[in-house]
């Protein structure tokens, strides 16, 4: 690429990175002032204030960036706001931590950011055969997709053939493609989705293991000598990075029990949702005798039961 062409590229990622660093401080200053203004209200009282005022934040954070017309990273945003409560882990809470905690926070965090470099340039199942008859065959009814896969040059199975789908985000075609993550910069599909579920995991445990630590932070620093000559702030700056972490934990771990249930009954998130437009999931039902009019049901094909779509899950199998 020439070099005239990538200095634009470059100011982006710049620009987008500053917003995303920025985005980070505003969202984690707007917890930070919670407890400072309400120091008497429980950290469960605090845990709804804090989702419904990180979604105000952001709200207006991207009306602030349409107007000023730049835009922030969302992979950027997750690595920076890891680091940001590592900092705070690091120079405020880890005083009172023992020794096999404290290295077994660090591992946590070192392997989700490990993970997320991963996750953000591993092959989510890419078409690389894209022969000109594949777009045609994708959206084709299933007697249609199995004619044209007949005459096709693509190497896939007729059954991993079906379950191609069309990323906008990518501009690419994806097997078993479940959803676009715009936090980790990349699709979720065939090839990446048992990596995807087990990154979620590691990063509800960071998480867990960070609150657990916090907590005994700011346990202590209502009883210890030491630890209570500490100033007021760094105990709320603490208190923000916990109600941060348990928000996330929260909706992860429903978000990992719905890709779980996915995955017993071999659907995908996109599949699930836009079913009405794949044919191979209708399944036409005469409501009553006496009326000749079909209703179109919903019906998965692929389910081929718990346990063997488990393993096919996870070695990565249609």
């Amino acid at each position: 690429m020439p070099e005239s062409d990538q200095t634009p590229k470059r100011k982006s990622l710049i620009t987008s990175g500053l917003v995303s660093i920025i985005s980070v401080f505003v969202t984690q200053l707007t917890l930070f002032l919670l407890p400072q203004f309400l120091p008497t209200l429980s950290l469960l009282t605090l845990l709804p204030l804090s989702a419904l005022l990180i979604v105000v934040v952001m709200g207006l954070g991207r009306c602030c960036k349409k107007v000023l017309g730049v835009r922030a990273s969302a992979p950027a945003f997750v690595f920076f706001t890891i680091f940001f409560i590592w900092a705070v882990y690091i120079y405020v809470v880890r005083q009172v931590i023992s020794p096999v905690m404290d290295i077994v926070l660090n591992i946590e965090i070192i392997t989700v950011v490990i993970g997320l470099l991963g996750i953000m340039s591993v092959d989510p199942g890419f078409v690389k055969d894209q022969s000109c008859c594949l777009n045609t065959i994708v959206k084709s009814y299933p007697n249609e997709v199995e004619e044209g896969w007949r005459g096709c040059t693509s190497l896939l199975s007729f059954t991993a053939l079906r379950r191609v789908r069309y990323c906008r985000h990518c501009d690419n075609y994806i097997m078993g493609f479940d959803h676009h993550c715009p936090a980790f910069g990349n699709c979720i599909g065939k090839k990446n989705h048992f990596f995807f579920i087990v990154l979620l995991v590691g990063i509800v445990a960071s998480e867990a293991s960070y609150f657990a630590c916090a907590s005994q932070y700011t346990t202590k620093s209502l009883t210890s000598t030491q630890v209570g000559r500490e100033s007021t702030a760094s105990r709320n700056l603490v208190l923000g990075t916990m109600l941060f972490s348990l928000i996330q934990v929260v909706w992860q771990v429903v978000f990992i029990a719905w890709h779980v249930y996915c995955a017993c009954f071999n659907i995908k998130t996109d599949e699930w949702i836009n079913w009405e437009k794949y044919p191979e999931f209708h399944v036409e039902v005469i409501p009553c005798s006496g009326i000749t009019q079909t209703v179109i049901q919903f019906k998965n094909p692929y389910d081929k039961g718990i346990v063997n779509n488990l393993k096919d899950f996870i070695a990565a199998k249609e």
